[in-house]
């Protein structure tokens, strides 16, 4: 029966870190004019270093920060914040701006909640499969949102575009 539970246990947990993404309540087409992008926070800068350190560390290019992507990702970043729950939803909107305004071909996200530091967020994804696959993944470009919400914990969502 332990076993079982805890089976039941990692089965969710993984669900919960899983990279997905939901069309549903789509956002309306965004303007790039009135794209809100923040100044970069410094633990936004370590997250996209330790990702490119990784790539680099397997043989991979590092990615270059795109500043529509840091748009996108701010943006849903902020809206995760303001319904304090973890989701992709809208991801279809995100990825189409991008295909219209930066000549993206290929895009997907990481998304994820609560954890304290650069490191420990990096870390998490590296650990599960769908989101290593995108931070190993053929992109060339990359940015990352991270927001505290209510409760003083984490938001993050890290975008990555090929174009």
């Amino acid at each position: 029966m332990r076993r079982f539970t805890y089976l039941l246990a990692v089965i969710c947990f993984t669900i919960t870190l899983s990279s997905c993404s939901s069309d549903s309540e789509d956002q309306p087409n965004q303007d790039v004019n009135a794209l809100v992008i923040p100044e970069s926070k410094p633990i936004e800068i370590e997250i996209l270093e330790l990702i490119n350190q990784h790539r680099i560390s397997i043989g991979l290019n590092s990615l270059e920060s795109h500043q529509l992507i840091k748009g996108q990702a701010y943006s849903h970043t902020e809206y995760m914040v303001d319904v304090s729950e973890v989701n992709h939803d809208n991801f279809f909107s995100r990825k189409s701006f991008l295909v219209d305004n930066a000549n993206a071909i290929k895009v997907s996200e990481n998304v994820a909640y609560g954890f304290t530091s650069a490191e420990s967020v990096v870390n998490a994804w590296l650990n599960s499969e769908g989101h290593k696959g995108n931070i190993e993944g053929d992109y060339t470009d990359f940015e990352i949102s991270a927001e505290l919400g209510k409760n003083n914990k984490w938001y993050f969502t890290n975008i990555f575009m090929k174009r």
